[in-house]
């Protein structure tokens, strides 16, 4: 009796260890998704060496929803067509993920996201159309004409490579042609091993490049009463739920990605997050979009979730006022530039002579500014980091003209 007692503790206590040790293992070995048997082994061989080499990547990943949904790290990093590969350990791996990877499941984001000026734009910015093919030019040039057909940028390449690696690439690399034939990489946003919605739609993963004295987004929003709300209530804020089916209860104010992407209570999700612009803000003289009434409706159909018609048509208008003066000011300091230029008083070099760069501020810096804080709220932005610095340095910008002429005379 005593025997078949021991022996029936020792199953009990076998059964509760393989139980336990196995609860403990990653989720892609206990749950597959129709995988391949080198997938099976794959995922165990990967956790095996990763938890202690990157362990953060392994708990990211747990976490994500390509891990509830039954992937592997083979459904990411297997080679696609256009991919160089090599041999890890026992697995052909591609050298680069890239957003080829991701379209394997998600066409629709990807060809939505090819349309935006987060694709093929976003690097030609910084080194022209040098390294896009002819098809990848003549489509983006059908979305956002003369956004990729253009030199490389000047002031960029003037302040060296290594500003541009570690500078314009840091966020330009979104638009980045890959050699597998895809452009840009959707880990910009997404992370690469979370996934994660969640760190897509907070403000801050925009803030990474919409900052600063050239786009001061996320600081105009910080600023705004979006902002402040949302600050306020993030903790009521339902970040991580579903994109298609999102109400005004999941967010009861809006974040970068509700009023740019977001399905809000039967509107169309979307990848392209220029669809809902109305205007070239970033522009020196910023006019309409070829799609304006489309991009002003679908605005001004998320506004509505939460503002009266009456109030959204005068927020508008009264933006767009800020809008028209900031033209006549960048256009009257671009005359003036150009006509010492036409005169003979300047070079034919750009930016090798301060007047130059103090045009340059007007519109790039303090232009922007006044524009973008009027289409979002922020006043501070409109007032005092835009129309008083445009004002200051239009005054600048004429005495130096004048100088240079005077001096020039002698």
């Amino acid at each position: 009796m005593k025997i078949i007692i021991t022996i029936a503790s020792i199953i009990i206590f076998l059964l509760t260890g393989a139980f336990f040790i196995n609860s403990k293992r990653p989720f892609k070995e206990t749950k597959s998704f129709h995988q391949t048997s080198n997938q099976v082994r794959a995922t165990g061989k990967c956790i095996e060496c990763h938890s202690k080499e990157t362990s953060s990547i392994v708990h990211q990943f747990d976490q994500s929803k390509h891990n509830n949904a039954g992937l592997t790290c083979l459904n990411c990093h297997n080679p696609v067509e256009g991919q160089k590969s090599h041999v890890h350990r026992g697995f052909k791996l591609t050298q680069k993920v890239t957003s080829k990877n991701c379209k394997s499941c998600h066409l629709t984001e990807y060809d939505q996201f090819l349309k935006s000026r987060h694709a093929a734009p976003a690097w030609a910015a910084v080194h022209g159309s040098k390294d896009f093919t002819s098809e990848q030019i003549e489509f983006a040039e059908k979305y956002h004409k003369g956004a990729i057909k253009r030199p490389k940028n000047g002031l960029a390449y003037l302040e060296g490579r290594s500003a541009i690696v570690k500078g314009c690439q840091g966020c330009h690399s979104i638009g980045r042609p890959n050699i597998d034939g895809s452009i840009g990489s959707c880990t910009e946003c997404h992370s690469k091993h979370n996934s994660s919605i969640v760190m897509a739609r907070k403000p801050k993963t925009c803030a990474q490049c919409h900052m600063g004295p050239d786009h001061s987004q996320f600081e105009i929003y910080s600023e705004s009463k979006h902002g402040a709300y949302v600050n306020a209530f993030s903790d009521k804020i339902h970040w991580d739920a579903p994109p298609k089916n999102l109400t005004t209860k999941d967010f009861q104010a809006p974040v970068c990605a509700t009023c740019h992407m977001s399905g809000l209570e039967g509107m169309k999700v979307t990848h392209d997050v220029t669809e809902r612009l109305s205007f070239w803000l970033f522009a020196p003289i910023s006019k309409k979009r070829p799609h304006f009434q489309r991009g002003r409706d679908q605005m001004t159909e998320t506004c509505l979730k939460c503002h009266t018609k009456k109030h959204t048509q005068k927020f508008f208008k009264e933006a767009e006022g800020v809008l028209e003066n900031t033209n006549k000011i960048v256009a009257k300091a671009q005359k003036i530039v150009a006509d010492l230029r036409k005169d003979g008083f300047l070079t034919q070099e750009k930016f090798d002579e301060p007047i130059e760069f103090l045009v340059f501020d007007l519109w790039h810096y303090f232009g922007r500014t006044a524009k973008h804080g009027a289409f979002m709220g922020g006043a501070d932005f409109v007032q005092w980091h835009g129309n008083y610095e445009l004002k200051l340095k239009m005054v600048e910008l004429e005495e130096l003209a004048h100088e240079i002429r005077m001096k020039k005379k002698k």
